[in-house]
């Protein structure tokens, strides 16, 4: 492939995106996050007359922004060189005021919401090495602060108006539990939806306080909506569960500002579904969706107009608007879907792994067909993530190119239930690696590639998995792309932030008491069975996977005469926020990827 055809397929990489809705309480302006002008700012758009307007937050890199409810001011989330080390700060719609709020010193800042006392917004502070994880309120314009809690790696979900109580989540990844806190005595009572196993992530309150309204699989499969009876204390009384489904996930819960109403937003099979529920009878209306993939939202305060990120494999993320009382949705922000001759669209792939276990996964065909058919097998992030049918420009330029991309939802991913995304934890890691055996076999049988012509890779989690099988299962792929993965589990440990290796230790194992199992499973200590061309891929600032990561790939590949293109973002952390950072990935990776597989 000619260096000018990849860089025509990577500019798909450069269409702007918008995400992060909020909406004004009167429902006329609507703030959100887009990279439009070249990095992920702050826009405020006017819904009637549609003007709008970018407001200087500074130079970090703004991944949320939300609107207080007495509307005077905006919270920003945003990552200083895309650094795990977030900040918040606040600025008035018009763009004056910018200041930093609480911060946490060598760690992580979190939003959490507003509060219904004008200026005063919810924050936690992550663990450091130095100080335990705490909750805040602090007013945006004096500073005053008021605490809410410390320990557990806290984060606010949610403050009852009057100020009295807060709900906090704690714990590690697939082991949340939420808190309430009487905020003016400081005593606190987990919220426990029902009895056994699960999570429970994600809470709402009700306008009076009366009523928290719950996400948890705990004692369950999959994710569903429960309701709490709080006591005058704030204490729990009662639960019952408010609806659930069987075999699909309860994603998101959009309440209303007068809390009657819900939005509910379901992943079944990879694709969002969305309903709004009156609370009270239960009542269900479907609402459809343009886009596959739903995101983040948010209700105007009278709840007549909902916005929401949509996304698809047309084009990157957009935000859209609904008016529940015409039912029709408007594009507000963001690239208007391709048409449907420009992109390849997915198919949704089933298939057996080694001891029967399902395994699903999304198939970019290339077309035309090729006699010597070329394929990645690409492994996304978390393990708790999900590969889902949405904008990835690497897979439209690769299958505009010929190369053929499967992403597959190995075990240990979210979307399918409890018992999946835990069957990858600790020694059970090694059933994750099979079934990327299967994967490979399965494109390999029905004839999407040629053993010559079979790749791996992947990002974060997913990188780590590729350099895995490159080492364990060397006869499997002719190439292999590290995207910021994890070569060697103690050392990532050792140099990640403490409050991502506290959430990390359920899935991948601690880094003492696991010590042995840890060293099996770090692909760095098999370097020795590495026989194929690497490319490796990292932020600089990353400090999620910390770049030591994949300098010590590079360092070890090279040394033993392998074909290596290492790939450093300056300015980039754990993902790449920048358009022509994004642009410039793109390229060299179907330019070399081409090269390696001779396509």
């Amino acid at each position: 492939m000619s260096e000018i055809a990849a860089v025509t397929f990577a500019a798909l990489a450069r269409l702007p995106a918008a995400w992060s809705p909020a909406l004004s309480p009167d429902g006329r302006e609507l703030a959100f996050v887009s990279d439009r002008d070249g990095a992920p700012r702050v826009w405020v758009k006017q819904l009637g007359s549609g003007s709008e307007r970018v407001l200087d937050t500074g130079p970090a890199l703004v991944q949320h922004v939300s609107w207080s409810v007495d509307g005077a001011w905006l919270a920003v989330l945003a990552a200083p060189g895309g650094s795990p080390r977030t900040g918040v700060w606040v600025v008035r719609p018009d763009g004056s005021d910018l200041h930093r709020v609480a911060a946490a010193d060598g760690g992580a800042t979190f939003l959490g919401p507003w509060t219904h006392r004008a200026g005063v917004l919810a924050l936690a502070c992550s663990a450091t090495l130095h100080a335990p994880g705490y909750a805040l309120l602090e007013d945006a314009a004096s500073g005053a602060r008021t605490a809410l809690g410390e320990g557990g790696q806290p984060v606010v979900l949610d403050v009852s108006r009057d100020l009295r109580i807060a709900l906090l989540r704690r714990g590690a990844r697939g082991a949340r539990t939420v808190w309430v806190v009487d905020i003016a005595s400081g005593r606190e009572a987990q919220l426990v939806p029902r009895g056994g196993l699960g999570s429970t992530d994600l809470g709402r309150l009700s306008p009076d306080g009366r009523f928290a309204y719950l996400r948890s699989n705990a004692g369950a499969e999959m994710y569903g909506l429960f309701e709490v009876v709080l006591d005058g204390q704030g204490m729990p009384l009662d639960t019952r569960l408010v609806i659930d489904r069987p075999d699909v996930e309860l994603e998101n819960v959009i309440l209303t500002a007068d809390g009657t109403h819900a939005l509910l937003l379901w992943n079944f099979a990879g694709k969002s579904e969305a309903q709004l529920i009156e609370l009270a009878s239960g009542v269900l209306s479907d609402i459809e969706l343009p886009c596959p993939v739903a995101h983040d939202g948010s209700f105007s305060a009278d709840g007549k107009l909902l916005a929401l990120t949509l996304e698809g494999p047309s084009g990157p993320r957009g935000i859209w608007t609904y008016d529940t009382t015409s039912s029709q949705w408007r594009q507000c922000a963001g690239t208007a879907p391709l048409d449907a001759e420009r992109v390849v669209h997915p198919t949704l792939e089933a298939l057996r792994s080694h001891d029967g276990t399902q395994i699903t996964g999304w198939l970019y065909r290339a077309e035309p067909a090729r006699a010597a058919p070329a394929l990645l097998i690409h492994l996304h992030g978390g393990p708790e993530a999900q590969e889902r049918p949405v904008w990835n420009p690497l897979f439209q330029a690769l299958a505009r190119h010929g190369i053929s991309v499967f992403a597959p939802n190995i075990r240990g991913s979210s979307g399918f239930g409890r018992s999946f995304v835990t069957a990858d934890d600790g020694r059970k890691r090694w059933d994750a690696i099979r079934d990327v055996v299967a994967c490979a076999e399965y494109v390999l049988a029905h004839d999407l590639a040629t053993p010559e012509r079979l790749a791996c890779g992947g990002r974060s989690y997913g990188g780590y998995l590729t350099l895995a099988m490159l080492v364990l299962h060397p006869e499997l792929f002719a190439a292999g792309m590290d995207v910021c993965g994890m070569a060697d589990l103690q050392t990532f440990y050792a140099h990640t932030e403490p409050f991502i290796a506290e959430a990390a230790y359920p899935k991948y194992g601690h880094p003492v008491h696991d010590a042995e199992l840890l060293h099996m499973l770090s692909p760095i200590h098999r370097f020795d069975k590495l026989c194929v061309p690497l490319l490796v891929v990292h932020g600089a600032n990353d400090s999620n996977v910390p770049v030591e990561e994949s300098e010590q790939v590079v360092t070890r590949a090279r040394g033993r005469g392998i074909d290596v293109s290492y790939l450093l973002f300056e300015g980039e952390g754990h993902e790449l926020a920048l358009p022509e950072n994004r642009e410039r990935f793109v390229s060299e990776a179907v330019e070399w990827l081409g090269r390696v597989l001779r396509v």
